[in-house]
């Protein structure tokens, strides 16, 4: 098993470095000129080649890459043609919006799909399974954006239960230890905050966990049936089992391989593609981060925000590989 890990962690090496290498050179490609963006369109020639200088825009692509890969190196971002600040402390609070956010979406989509799943499966062509399917089939086709503004009309406007935006209280904040808001108050132990936290992470949750949840669902489904049909699990049948014990023991562990698959994939989208999310619901997390750097042409943070999170859905796929094994032993071999 240490010997499997190795090789895998190995295995990022070329791809983390094709994926700075990626980052780099897209970043580049967007039309726009970051010294005059940074100037004014009232600067002059002058002017615009002195902070080209300065910032090192004008040296050749490579010479730029290799001084891009040598920062990296040594933990460095670099810094923030806005804000003039380290985009390694700026970007913090940022990812932490975004991780926290995606983990509790991922719970709702892993627990209410997964097992909508498995009893569609276990209830084959009942009502159950067509009403779970049709409501999966919905999920997958439904706009994020509607259902946001739906959840806001309905939970926050109309009934008031749930906050619209933000993630906290904005009049009685909390003070940041981690960033993870929810952890900070527990912390604290403050669990009133903990609890108001919570409520502002329920509709965006939801919001973004739906399209995952229904594909999660579908996954286990289909893979559940398959499962039932093998020739172990009617040894088990014929020898009593109950019904509860062949599903969730038996079937669900060789089953859940290729669900664990679109969990880890899922993980990674909801990372790079919650910026709808993040604002219908004022969420600041690291989409909205690198959408207001592009229309800023700050290239820094553009580069350091789709770094991280291309970082993390590596990171993710890796955990997921190292999972197969302890589910399956036959996969290192």
């Amino acid at each position: 098993m240490f010997a499997y890990t190795m090789r895998r962690i190995l295995m990022l090496i070329p791809v983390l470095f094709g994926m700075t290498l990626i980052t780099f050179s897209i970043v580049h490609l967007i039309p726009g000129n970051p010294a005059q963006v940074i100037l004014g369109e009232t600067a002059t020639q002058e002017a615009i080649n002195n902070l080209e200088e300065n910032m090192g825009l004008n040296k050749p692509y490579f010479v730029q890459y290799g001084i891009y890969i040598q920062d990296l190196l040594q933990g460095d971002l670099g810094t923030s043609l806005r804000s003039k600040t380290d985009i390694a402390q700026e970007i913090w609070p940022y990812i932490a919006a975004t991780l926290e956010l995606t983990f509790f979406a991922m719970i709702f989509a892993v627990f209410v799909g997964t097992n909508a799943g498995i009893i569609s499966a276990w209830k084959q062509n009942s009502l159950f399974d067509y009403v779970a399917m049709l409501i999966a089939l919905v999920g997958v086709s439904m706009p994020i954006f509607w259902l946001g503004l739906m959840e806001q009309w309905v939970f926050s406007q109309e009934l008031g239960w749930l906050p619209a935006t933000g993630r906290e209280n904005s009049r009685d904040p909390i003070e940041p230890i981690t960033y993870f808001y929810v952890l900070d108050a527990l912390l604290q132990l403050d669990f009133s905050r903990a609890i108001t936290v919570l409520k502002h992470l329920i509709l965006p949750s939801i919001a973004l966990g739906t399209i995952p949840m229904a594909i999660i669902a579908r996954m286990t489904r289909s893979s559940m049936l398959e499962v039932m049909k093998s020739d172990y699990i009617r040894t088990v049948e014929a020898k009593g089992a109950g019904q509860f014990i062949i599903v969730y023991k038996h079937a669900l562990k060789n089953a859940v391989i290729p669900v664990l698959t679109v969990i880890g994939l899922q993980t990674g989208v909801l990372l790079g593609g919650a910026i709808l999310t993040e604002t219908i619901f004022g969420w600041p997390g690291i989409g909205r981060y690198v959408f207001d750097a592009i229309s800023f042409r700050d290239y820094p943070v553009i580069q350091s925000g789709i770094l991280v999170v291309a970082f993390f859905f590596v990171i993710i796929n890796l955990i997921v590989d190292l999972l197969y094994t302890y589910i399956d032993p036959r996969i290192k071999y």
